[in-house]
């Protein structure tokens, strides 16, 4: 079985290693959403240290999905020039980049966007601090239409691909799980009718990349709730992205974000290793992986494909070196 140093090929997207910076909101962006200094020096530290794959940070595809001041943005061209630069930066370490696409539905605040929150149906996520409205069919279209805009671009700035993020809350999160999607339309109910909207937005991202870059999916296996998304439906959910088109499976969990507080190494590598059971495709696993051994072994016991580092990777930026020289492989 392969390692965390052997290469691997995801349609034509060849990686030097199977170590994946996940994306982390920095809040470096400008309050319109453009990539700073800050940001290339951000990514490039950690290019240089040996990561195989960047996932850059969630970016908001239309202005009324942002999250915060100082996310970055995918929702006009004028960001091209400077995700371009990015892109080329970190390319020229030797490292892959891909950005994820976004849109915060239901947790989108009202003091940056104006407007009251939507989403699938009037249920306010935990922790929420508005209750959302439920969108119409014409705006779920047009949001459909702006991670496809938002997909164009990226591949215009040279991103290797992109991920949609359908985990932690966000929209298509909100659709997908049942504990806030009440719709009685033909996007609510079932799960088919749940996976609508996603699916939807695969295609259309697919459509607008083209079928020779492989697309990433944030998926959340598991609400962490009661009456959300758990289990055999989790399950199902994702063999029907696997044939939307979604070429990996970036598993995490918990609507209320990353965790929701659990501790504990690859905390979330069960449920990668659950999903990895019923797809064909790559699957990452991710949550407090910090021992290059315990990452190895995952990937060679076939539990998970690729291995998502995050804080670490924060604190520490040339863990993937030392990982290397810890399980005696020449880079």
């Amino acid at each position: 079985m392969p390692g965390l140093f052997d290469t691997i090929n995801i349609k034509g997207l060849a990686l030097k290693n199977r170590i994946v910076m996940p994306p982390m909101a920095t809040g470096m962006a400008t309050e319109d959403g453009e990539i700073t200094d800050r940001h290339t020096k951000h990514y490039v530290t950690r290019a240089e240290g040996g990561v195989g794959l960047i996932i850059l940070e969630h970016s908001y595809v239309l202005k009324d999905g942002k999250l915060r001041r100082a996310q970055t943005g995918l929702y006009s061209d004028k960001l091209i020039p400077g995700l371009k630069r990015l892109v080329e930066a970190i390319h020229s370490k030797g490292a892959k980049v891909i950005i994820q696409l976004n849109h915060s539905g239901a947790k989108a605040p009202r003091s940056l966007t104006g407007k009251q929150p939507s989403g699938p149906w009037n249920i306010a996520l935990p922790n929420a601090s508005e209750v959302p409205r439920p969108l119409t069919i014409s705006e779920l279209q047009t949001i459909v239409a702006g991670f496809g805009d938002a997909a164009y671009r990226a591949a215009e700035a040279g991103f290797d691909s992109v991920e949609i993020h359908g985990a932690h809350g966000f929209l298509l999160c909100q659709f997908l799980s049942p504990y806030t999607n009440c719709r009685d339309d033909e996007y609510g109910g079932s799960l088919l009718n749940r996976l609508r909207f996603p699916v939807q937005v695969i295609k259309e991202v697919k459509t607008r990349i083209g079928e020779n870059m492989p697309l990433f999916y944030r998926f959340g296996a598991d609400d962490m709730i009661e009456g959300g998304l758990s289990g055999d439906e989790a399950k199902l959910a994702a063999k029907h992205l696997e044939q939307a088109g979604v070429d990996v499976i970036d598993v995490s969990g918990g609507i209320g974000g990353d965790g929701q507080k659990i501790t504990g190494q690859g905390y979330f590598v069960p449920l990668a290793k659950g999903i990895k059971e019923v797809v064909k495709v790559p699957v990452i696993g991710v949550g407090n992986i910090t021992e290059p051994e315990y990452a190895d072994t995952i990937i060679r016991e076939g539990k998970v494909d690729l291995v998502a580092i995050g804080r670490t990777l924060l604190s520490n930026p040339d863990f993937p070196k030392q990982a290397a020289q810890k399980l005696g492989i020449k880079l």
